[in-house]
């Protein structure tokens, strides 16, 4: 008797469990509703440590083609994540007609292949402060026909409050050369006036036509523009007041100018702090730089591992050109490769050498041309001395300059 009710108990313990997982997962997806066809899941959860609890609504990689699902999200949405889905084009009021989701806080659509987002999309979002589109093929420009016209400069002015916006890799590849200006009018035309975080990062951008591309964004606080094709801070960021964070790490920069760099000691001189990231970018014109990072009061992140290409101190006139007019693309066989922080410390000294060198060089010249009969006797199959000089020196210059370009 008293086995037979000890599995009496496992069995229906069993069955509690195995009923209470399974009613665990609907009770899920029944949070979500039938229009997502228990593709996500929903409900109360923590997406970071740092945040306190959310009801959240997960449709990670769940086969959708469209945001009919959107339409009918539940009531207590505060965090959406429907990524990894394939959406290419977002219509109009993709949260419905009525604003039913007034804690909706948190709206991530990456990696979704969007590449259209017509007029009114987004609609009834006035309460969202985060928006990801990272990792799309968006186009705002007409196609080569030009019947389709993707551009809608009030594509984000219902986010009355959006503090964030995410935009990392979020154009088509080979986007066309307006992109700049497409993305200026909409900043213009979204009244985006408390968006703190702008990401532009790996979207290659080349360069701003206008100036005043971020002007219309009062309250950014941090603009990252890392990972694109950008040569130069030709972009005035004098007017962004709260500016604390800007991000051009691994583009094409060759040369920051007096101009640029004045620009941005005009942070401090007014009491503000502001830190800069010019790492993994290919400095060839670095006197400017080097005069500037011993003065600066910005804050240069991984400034010791900035770099500086250059041509040696031999090469120019003067030690005060040694660094200035130099064109990278001329440099192939005589470039060398300078920790700023030691080239800062060590540029005069440096020059001191090269002269050394030089006249050491001129010496033994002279002595080679003296004594050249007696030089160039040797037994068959042997190079000369200078030959094989030249030869070394070759070599050495050319697995330097490779090593440089690694790195």
């Amino acid at each position: 008797m008293m086995s037979r009710l000890l599995i009496t108990i496992v069995l229906q313990g069993f069955l509690l469990q195995l009923q209470f997982g399974t009613s665990f997962s609907e009770l899920s997806a029944s949070l979500c509703g039938h229009a997502f066809r228990n593709r996500c899941t929903c409900g109360k959860t923590r997406i970071s440590d740092a945040e306190p609890e959310s009801f959240v609504v997960n449709c990670t990689n769940a086969g959708f083609t469209n945001t009919s699902a959107l339409e009918h999200l539940p009531m207590d949405t505060q965090h959406l994540i429907f990524v990894g889905n394939n959406i290419s084009v977002l219509p109009g009021n993709i949260f419905g007609d009525q604003d039913h989701t007034p804690n909706l806080k948190v709206v991530d659509m990456s990696n979704n292949a969007i590449k259209e987002i017509r007029g009114k999309a987004y609609h009834h979002v006035s309460s969202v402060e985060q928006l990801f589109l990272d990792h799309n093929e968006l186009s705002l420009s007409p196609m080569k026909s030009g019947v389709e016209n993707h551009r809608h400069p009030r594509m984000f002015s219902n986010f009355v409050n959006l503090r964030s916006l995410h935009l990392t890799n979020a154009f088509r590849d080979n986007s066309p050369s307006n992109l700049v200006n497409d993305l200026h009018d909409i900043f213009v035309n979204s009244n985006l006036s408390l968006l703190i975080k702008l990401h532009l990062e790996q979207n290659e951008l080349t360069g701003f036509s206008d100036q005043m591309v971020f002007c219309d964004l009062p309250s950014l606080m941090d603009l990252h523009l890392g990972d694109n094709f950008l040569r130069g801070l030709h972009f005035n960021i004098t007017c962004l007041h709260h500016l604390r964070f800007l991000d051009l790490q691994r583009n094409r920069i060759t040369r920051l100018s007096k101009s640029d760099l004045a620009m941005l000691d005009t942070f401090p001189a007014r009491g503000q702090s502001l830190t800069v990231d010019f790492s993994g970018n290919p400095f060839c014109d670095c006197q400017d730089l080097l005069a500037w990072l011993k003065t600066t009061k910005v804050i240069v992140r991984r400034k010791e591992s900035l770099s500086c290409t250059h041509s040696s101190a031999a090469q120019s006139n003067s030690k005060d050109d040694a660094y200035q007019h130099v064109s990278c693309t001329t440099l192939h066989t005589s470039v060398t490769s300078t920790s700023i922080d030691n080239a800062a410390q060590g540029f005069h000294s440096g020059t001191a050498l090269s002269l050394v060198l030089v006249s050491l060089a001129i010496i033994a010249f002279a002595i080679l041309f003296i004594y050249r009969k007696r030089i160039n006797f040797k037994p068959r199959g042997q190079g000369s001395l200078l030959d094989t000089v030249s030869r070394k020196v070759q070599y050495t210059t050319i697995e330097h300059h490779e090593e440089e370009v690694d790195v």
